[in-house]
């Protein structure tokens, strides 16, 4: 891709400062250039004959002579041929846009009214406020408390829905240091205006130095554990315990029999969902006896239950797609 012509129209938006903007301006600005052709040719050739062929004109007017199905078959094929170019140029932007890097670092992301909930793996915590390291590939997990929140980055080309009861991915490489507007892209309410931050974008040395400097609180596996003990998931889940519970060490990543004859990847949604929805997804040779913990943990402990699960021995699981959503295996 050419440089020059991805950062042509940079000046005339909000910048470009990720790895997606370039490709997304782009194509952005091809269809728009084909369209101004377009538009603009068939523009002249109205203005031409309407004065050309205005009534009492002189102009000679023979019969038609051309086969017009010739015509309209190279003009219905041509154009078809160019929108599914487009339509695949798309498709691959769209795909590189959604598809997190294997590696990427990961930081969760809580919407709520009217706020962004942040949280990075050492532990720090900031709110309206993510700082990001130069040149890095970042995975942000969104989720909501309340209502849809749209997590949107103009200058990175970013925009991700966050949904209440859904974990959802979304990812970026930032390409220049300096501080980014974050805007609520999805009406949440009367504050809705007011949900906005910034982006820090600091060079590696100083996001590590950043980072560590306010690391002065526990980090999510310890608040998780801390957590763990205080719902009371130890009394059934901590071996031996006087209740049949399944054994949460070597389960993340690993395929759990359900009840119903399914096999389902014990990855971050799963957790999730059993957590919040017990009786969803029973292991098999297991009573359905956990009661459901919806509307009972918030979201920020429920993030830090998961990454404890997660830090327990066990096998990594190959990364879900945006959706972050558990599926059976086909048969």
């Amino acid at each position: 891709m050419s440089p020059g012509l991805a950062f042509a129209f940079s000046d005339w938006g909000p910048g470009t400062a990720s790895s997606v903007a370039p490709r997304v301006d782009l194509i952005f600005w091809t269809i728009l250039g084909v369209s101004a052709v377009v538009v603009g040719g068939l523009a002249f050739a109205n203005l031409y004959f309407l004065i050309r062929y205005r009534r009492n004109s002189p102009a000679p007017r023979p019969p038609l002579r051309i086969k017009t199905a010739w015509l309209e078959s190279a003009w219905i094929t041509a154009t078809t041929v160019i929108f599914l170019g487009f339509f695949f140029w798309g498709a691959s932007v769209y795909l590189f846009a959604e598809r997190p890097p294997a590696g990427a670092l990961t930081i969760a992301v809580t919407g709520r009214q009217w706020m962004w909930d942040i949280r990075h793996e050492n532990g720090r915590r900031e709110f309206n406020e993510l700082h990001v390291p130069l040149g890095e590939d970042v995975r942000l997990v969104l989720t909501s408390e309340d209502v849809i929140h749209s997590f949107f980055v103009p200058a990175f080309r970013l925009k991700q829905d966050a949904v209440p009861g859904r974990r959802v991915s979304a990812w970026f490489r930032a390409t220049k240091s300096g501080t980014y507007h974050i805007f609520c892209a999805e009406y949440c309410g009367t504050a809705h205006s007011g949900m906005v931050g910034d982006v820090v974008v600091l060079p590696p040395a100083r996001y590590a130095e950043w980072l560590e400097r306010g690391n002065a609180m526990e980090d999510l596996t310890q608040r998780g554990r801390r957590l763990f003990l205080r719902y009371n998931c130890s009394g059934c889940h901590d071996q031996p315990a006087a209740v049949h519970a399944p054994v949460l060490t070597e389960l993340y990543g690993a395929m759990v029999p359900t009840s119903d004859g399914r096999m389902l990847r014990a990855d971050d949604a799963y957790l999730r969902d059993s957590i919040l929805w017990p009786q969803k997804d029973v292991v098999a040779g297991y009573e359905p006896l956990m009661p459901s913990f919806q509307n009972v943990i918030p979201e920020s402990d429920l993030l830090d239950l998961i990454a404890y699960l997660k830090s327990l021995p066990g096998r990594q699981p190959p990364p879900a797609g945006p959706g972050e959503s558990s599926r059976p295996l086909p048969p």
